[in-house]
Order: structure tokens, then C-alpha cells, then sequence
């Protein structure tokens, strides 16, 4: 998959800036020049100070396909040079420089049809604020109509910790090709089957679409949780050009 779309410098205007976890926002943007972007694309965001000093990091789009509005969903680093100013400062009405889109190999398009074949199943496996290039995809799919079976296995530390909470729970509920498996690792609801424990080997086996049937799998999250989950599909069978990570650190 390449992307179509020319990468280049924007304008953006802040639509909306709201609470999505106790140390997120989600940021609604308008950028006039958007060429839209494949679910799984990513901008750099660079901001200037009046001094001149220049920051950029890069973010997951939380949204795909035409139009003039992206989603963004930015988790607090608390010693980090963009991610506090995004969180606690940006408000409705001021302007972002964006870099974008950006990103050809960590994205998912629909299938083109193919008489007689069955499409490669996908597995989303997310750590944290890893989850959202991947609700992108998973949105995507919905939207398209496509058949292909979904996957996503989510590990995150509390429920009020879930990104896109409410727009997940209505994809599993409208979308029967989606399945969506929780792994809560600090504290988990009251009723929850399992008891708060970290992705192992096990776990993931017991919930990742196995290598048998040649899932693509697209991994992304904290470093270490990447490599580790990464390592273990590849013991597992899976091929290394069928798994395709995107990790983050601080920003």
C-alpha cells in the first residue's frame, strides 16, 4: 500500500478541544488544504514560540478519508515540549502548523476485489494511546463495507483510560466483522472477566487471530510494549512482513 495523497505544510484551525482520558484531548481540526488521508496516517505538528525556538512531533490521525476535518488524540508527556501546550492550552479558534499526511507503509485501505479469494483477515493490537491510528482503521473498515474480519486487542491501565470509548463500544455493536478484546492492566470494571494483568505471550495467543490464517497485523504503542508483542507474533509463526509496527516515546 503507497500513499496517493501529497504530503505537505498547513494551516489548521482548532474546531474542538475536549477531555478523552484524564490525561488526553481530542482536538477536532479543519485544515482547507487537507488532501484527505488513509486510515493509520500521521502529521507533524510544529509549533513556534515568540522567541522563534520551533517544536515538531509527530501524532496519529484518529479519523480517514475525504473532507477538511481531521481528529487528533494527544496524550499528555508531562516533560514533553508539544504534547502539554496540546493538552491544557490549545483552545477553539487557534491555528497549528501541520505536516502532512504522512506515512505509506503504517496505513489500511479496503481490499480491491478478488473473485473467488477470501481477504486476509487484519489483527490491531494497541498499547495505551497506540489505539489510535488503529480506531482509524477499524472506522474505516466500517464505513467501507468491507468484509474483511477485524481484529483489535487493546491494553490499556483503567476504563477511564480508553480512547474512543463510546465510538468503539457502537463499532462492536454495529459491526459484526469487528471483535474487540480488552486487556485493562492496573484496574478493570467490577464485572470484568478477567482480573487487571499485562499482555503476556499467553494472552495474546489466546486473543490474536493465529498465524495460521495469515492475518496482516498492525502493532502500536510505547516502545517496549511494540518490540515485546512484535517478538512474540514472530515466535508464533507469524511472518515479519505481515506484522507492521509503528511505536512511539516522549513528546
Amino acid at each position: 500500500m503507497t500513499s496517493r495523497r501529497p504530503a505537505t505544510w498547513h494551516v489548521a484551525t482548532v474546531v474542538d478541544s475536549r477531555n478523552e482520558t484524564p490525561t488526553a484531548r481530542r482536538i477536532e481540526l479543519d485544515v482547507p488544504t487537507w488532501p484527505g488521508n488513509d486510515a493509520g496516517s500521521h502529521v507533524d505538528v510544529r509549533l513556534t514560540a515568540p522567541d522563534g525556538y520551533q517544536a515538531t512531533r509527530s501524532y496519529s490521525i484518529g479519523s480517514a478519508g475525504e473532507g477538511t476535518r481531521i481528529v487528533l488524540a494527544v496524550d499528555e508527556v508531562p516533560e514533553g515540549e508539544v504534547s502539554p501546550f496540546l493538552v491544557h492550552e490549545l483552545r477553539a479558534g487557534d491555528q497549528l502548523e501541520l505536516h502532512g499526511p504522512l506515512g505509506a507503509f503504517f496505513v489500511w485501505t479496503p481490499p480491491p476485489p478478488a473473485p473467488g479469494e477470501t481477504p486476509r483477515p487484519v489483527q490491531l493490537i494497541a498499547g495505551g494511546s497506540g489505539v489510535v491510528p488503529l480506531y482509524a482503521m477499524a472506522a474505516a473498515h466500517a464505513e467501507s463495507g468491507d468484509a474483511t474480519q477485524f481484529r483489535l486487542l487493546y491494553s490499556v491501565r483503567t476504563p477511564e483510560d480508553v480512547f474512543f470509548r463510546d465510538e468503539l463500544t457502537a463499532l462492536t455493536v454495529a459491526e459484526p466483522a469487528l471483535r474487540l478484546d480488552i486487556v485493562y492492566t492496573r484496574r478493570a470494571p467490577p464485572d470484568w472477566p478477567t482480573p487487571p494483568a499485562r499482555v503476556t505471550r499467553d494472552r495474546l495467543q489466546a486473543a490474536a487471530l493465529p498465524a495460521a490464517s495469515r492475518p496482516r497485523v498492525y502493532v502500536c504503542g510505547p516502545t517496549p510494549f511494540v518490540e515485546a508483542v512484535a517478538g512474540w507474533l514472530i515466535d508464533a509463526g507469524h511472518r515479519p512482513g505481515d506484522v507492521r509496527t509503528e511505536r512511539f516515546g516522549g513528546s
